[in-house]
């Protein structure tokens, strides 16, 4: 019987190689599990957990009939994992393209996307693509027609989307949201603490599937939901104002135009829009310009509009009545010791009442009421109308426009400014300005937002009426808008409105183009309210730069557009003259008679 023999040499050698081996494993071991301990927990503690934040709904947003405007909605996000497409799934692919509207072209390359190249700390390094987007946003019925697919790889991930039903309508006074969620313009952006919410979150553990494991859910914070806001503006109205802003467009081709709505009473805004404008369900696909809100951020002389400025402030002062006369046919005047030339009138005017001076709007006439204020005086009922400040209109944009100071004034501004030159103004101060004669001498301050409201529909925060200062005593007032309604026989006899009162001024201005007034570009306005013994609305429409043969004037251009949005809001509305219905409250008070 054969003993086998073993080396010493070698067992010794086989030995070490086991002990060493053994050896090396435990100290990794201990090493693991004593020093690295407390790292490592935190690495598959961080692993297992799962953090979810759960997305609050943005409010919606309302016009004063309750008819939506701006609403949010949710859809899938959805992408694939590359690294987990398997053969078979490339048979989906025109199916899947179908249904997410893309070419099976795109849908490989995205699919077979695997690597990107990134900057790492060694150099440039290849790194596996877990997620690549294949559609923004899907509604939930096309996600589970996805689904029944079968592709494990595609899957989406919920989210809210803002969305405007209206598309174009009331753009401006809206704003939008971008595809950050980040609110941009508008009452959006305006009315973004109330709207936005509050994100919640979860906080639970996964399995090694990455599935979430409900039952070990350590904490979990619902989302509060954003609060609804109601707005002033009215659809119907918004709709006709735009509506006729399109036949501006179509007929005139402007640079830009606008026309604001308000009630005088309350300073509430009905209708606000610009053109060009911008759908914001696509803001990204108009230009930023088409973003701008001009009625608050466009400047411009307001020209003859102004002239109510100079007129009510030296009646109020005393220094002339109405039945004063004005020599028109001089071109420069005295002042203050010294001679300063005036502008002349579009047409030789002779001598002139102060009531035919606002009627026939005369530069000179103008300038002479001015001159007799003051410069002080004018600078001060200027600043008291609104012009120079900001009007408080809201939603962030509002430029305070340009009236300087007296001590900055040259030697012919106490001559330019009477009749809207030499200053500069939005859409939106020249309207309330405006609004000052409809609502007594009261000078309203602009305003959007009514209130908020819970989802249950509970009333949180109201907005009310707020008055910034009385410009005028209701007397004066009612003397300007008197001659403000003869006025619309005269140069705004275009705005007439058959059967209702309609008081108002037009007002035209020359652009400067190359640091002088051209002759071919013009600026035409008209504001006016009615009716004019109990006014119900402030109508300003502004139109930059139209293209027609001979001047621009307010009274050619704008005045028309204001009698045709009135039109629409007495249809609407369904106002009754004020004759007639002076006639219908006789009848009714003889009817109650003979019953009694």
């Amino acid at each position: 019987m054969s003993r086998t023999f073993i080396s010493p040499f070698r067992y010794i050698a086989l030995a070490s190689v086991i002990v060493v081996v053994f050896g090396v494993v435990l100290g990794r071991l201990v090493y693991l599990h004593v020093w690295e301990q407390e790292r490592l927990g935190r690495i598959v503690e961080r692993n297992r957990q799962k953090f979810e934040v759960l997305e609050a709904s943005r409010g919606t947003i309302l016009d004063a009939k309750g008819n939506l405007l701006a609403t949010t909605r949710e859809v899938i996000e959805l992408g694939v994992d590359p690294q987990m497409i398997k053969p078979e799934d490339l048979d989906q692919i025109n199916a899947l393209a179908r249904l997410i509207q893309k070419t099976p072209a795109e849908v490989q390359a995205i699919f077979s996307n695997k690597a990107i190249q990134v900057e790492g700390p060694d150099g440039e390094e290849m790194r596996l693509v877990r997620w690549q987007k294949l559609a923004d946003a899907i509604d939930e019925p096309t996600y589970q027609k996805i689904q029944a697919l079968g592709i494990k790889a595609v899957y989406g991930n919920r989210k809210f989307e803002r969305m405007y039903p209206g598309g174009f309508l009331a753009a401006h006074v809206l704003g939008f949201v971008n595809k950050e969620g980040v609110s941009a313009g508008g009452v959006e952006q305006f009315m973004d603490f109330y709207l936005r919410g509050q994100h919640g979150w979860r906080e639970s553990e996964r399995d090694g599937c990455r599935r979430e494991l409900a039952h070990l859910r350590s904490r979990e914070v619902l989302p509060t939901h954003g609060l609804n806001v109601e707005l002033s503006i009215d659809s119907m109205v918004q709709h006709t104002i735009e509506q006729a802003l399109a036949k501006v467009i179509d007929t005139y081709h402007p640079d830009s135009a606008t026309i604001i709505v308000s009630d005088p009473l309350t300073g509430f805004i009905l209708g606000l829009a610009n053109v060009p404008s911008f759908d914001p369900n696509r803001f990204f696909a108009y230009p930023l310009e088409t973003h701008r809100n001009r009625a608050i951020t466009d400047l411009f002389e307001p020209g003859s509009s102004f002239k109510i400025v100079s007129a009510a402030g030296a009646l109020t002062e005393g220094l002339v009545t109405l039945n004063d006369e004005v020599d028109c046919t001089v071109n420069q005047m005295e002042y203050r010791g010294r001679m300063v030339p005036i502008p002349k009138d579009y047409k030789p005017m002779g001598r002139l009442t102060v009531e035919e001076v606002i009627m026939k709007s005369s530069n000179r006439g103008a300038a002479y009421l001015g001159m007799k204020l003051g410069a002080e005086r004018l600078y001060d009922y200027a600043r008291a109308f609104g012009y120079g400040e900001l009007t408080g209109y809201g939603p962030a944009g509002e430029v305070r426009g340009i009236l300087h100071p007296v001590n900055r004034w040259d030697g012919l501004t106490i001559g330019r400014l009477p009749m809207g030159h030499a200053l500069a103004a939005t859409p939106m101060q020249v309207h309330y300005a405006m609004s000052v004669m409809a609502n007594q001498g009261v000078l309203m301050q602009p305003q959007l937002v009514q209130r908020v409201t819970s989802e249950a529909g509970e009333t949180v925060a109201t907005f009310a009426p707020r008055i910034k200062r009385r410009v005028l005593s209701t007397t004066m007032a009612h003397t300007v808008s008197d001659v403000l309604l003869k006025g619309t026989s005269a140069s705004g006899a275009r705005a007439a409105v058959p059967g209702f009162e309609v008081a108002g001024k037009s007002g035209t201005t020359q652009k400067i183009v190359n640091g002088g007034y051209s002759t071919q570009s013009h600026i035409s306005s008209f504001s006016g309210y009615f009716p004019a013994s109990r006014p119900r609305f402030v109508i300003t429409v502004v139109v930059d730069n139209a293209h027609l043969k001979g001047c621009g004037y307010g009274s050619i251009v704008a005045a028309p557009v204001f009698k045709e949005v009135a039109e629409g809001l007495i249809r609407y509305y369904g106002l009754t003259p004020p004759n007639e219905e002076r006639n219908l409250l006789a009848l009714r008070e003889k009817k109650n008679d003979w019953v009694r």
